[in-house]
């Protein structure tokens, strides 16, 4: 017999276990569980064809319907799991923790194996999501205009013991309109929320995070409401580095990427670049003068961070300088810090 869980225990005693997802495809690419595989009771238009009968002839013929579906896959089924289960558990887990999961729990109890549910379902784990996302922690945001190299420096904090929440990994984006060059696709912002939440779940709260300053949005992916307050009344560490320094370390960055995606990066900025200084952009990029490049599109972009930096006055502001990009240095410094 199957015991359902809430959502605290569920997550604890399924780590290293098969934890299964039973909603369809197009749900569970929106968001899922991290750790959680996907093997869907419903294919997306099954599941649609499902929620028609439900609302215009009523529930048993919709049941009816979804056990001619189900039947014929549930050999299958079992055949998928067998070699994935370990220690002989299965965690499931539907949207509400309804039929869904219940028929799949129900199977794979049948078939001896020891099988835990999900009170309440996915809605229960989004729950805890955002709860956890709008919890008070103790930040420390990295700062500097474009090309000063704030990721490296979050990876030797994170080298050096320091915690970090790493926004663009979680993202698979850098940031800007150039951000997407050489990276995956991008999760959806829920899964973003998902996995931001599953980073911060093994830190320490009440040690310090070191962040980068980002915009609310990194590509598609958004940052909650709740937690881009507190990232705003969070103490920052503007971090200056020439501006060579950054064209150099831009074109290490970019310079390999393919023109067109450049080019189509470049155009992104059109409005805020400017017309001439766009085709000026566009020139150096068809001379392959990196170099050109990057120092063009960097007049905006440092223009649009030294305005918001202004804006953030009242907050803790700290700025270091610095010659070039030593990280063993600029890392010494940031840890040196009393934040």
């Amino acid at each position: 017999m199957s015991k359902a869980l809430d959502i605290g225990e569920f997550i604890s005693r399924s780590q290293g276990h098969l934890t299964i997802d039973v909603r369809s495809p197009k749900e569970f690419i929106k968001g899922h569980i991290p750790h959680a595989i996907n093997l869907p009771l419903f294919n997306d238009e099954e599941r649609a064809k499902i929620g028609t009968l439900y609302k215009q002839t009523g529930k048993n013929d919709a049941i009816e319907a979804g056990l001619e579906i189900v039947g014929p896959k549930m050999v299958e089924f079992v055949r998928l799991v067998k070699p994935l289960v370990r220690d002989n558990k299965i965690f499931v887990h539907c949207w509400r923790g309804g039929m869904r999961s219940g028929s799949m729990a129900w199977l794979f109890d049948t078939m001896g194996y020891e099988v835990y549910t999900l009170k309440s379902g996915y809605k229960a784990y989004r729950h805890l999501v955002l709860e956890g996302l709008s919890s008070e922690a103790r930040y420390v945001i990295i700062g500097g205009r474009t090309g000063s190299g704030k990721t490296e420096m979050l990876h030797h904090l994170r080298d050096q013991g320091e915690q970090i929440l790493d926004f663009e990994r979680l993202a698979n984006h850098k940031g800007s309109a150039f951000g997407a060059l050489g990276e995956p696709a991008q999760p959806s912002t829920e899964q973003f929320e998902n996995d931001v939440h599953l980073a911060l779940s093994k830190l320490d709260l009440n040690k310090r995070i070191w962040l980068e300053d980002e915009s609310k949005n990194i590509g598609r992916c958004y940052i909650t409401n709740e937690l881009w307050a507190i990232m705003l009344k969070s103490p920052i560490v503007v971090v200056d580095i020439p501006l060579e320094v950054r064209v150099k370390r831009l074109v290490g960055d970019y310079g390999e990427q393919h023109i067109e995606g450049l080019e189509e990066s470049v155009r992104k900025i059109e409005r805020r670049l400017g017309n001439e200084a766009m085709k000026d952009a566009l020139r150096a990029l068809e001379e392959r003068n990196f170099a050109e490049v990057a120092r063009i599109t960097l007049h905006y972009y440092d223009k649009a961070y030294d305005h918001g930096l202004a804006v953030k006055e009242s907050r803790d502001v700290t700025i270091l300088s610095f010659d070039s990009d030593d990280m063993k240095l600029i890392t010494k410094s940031l840890m040196d810090l009393k934040k």
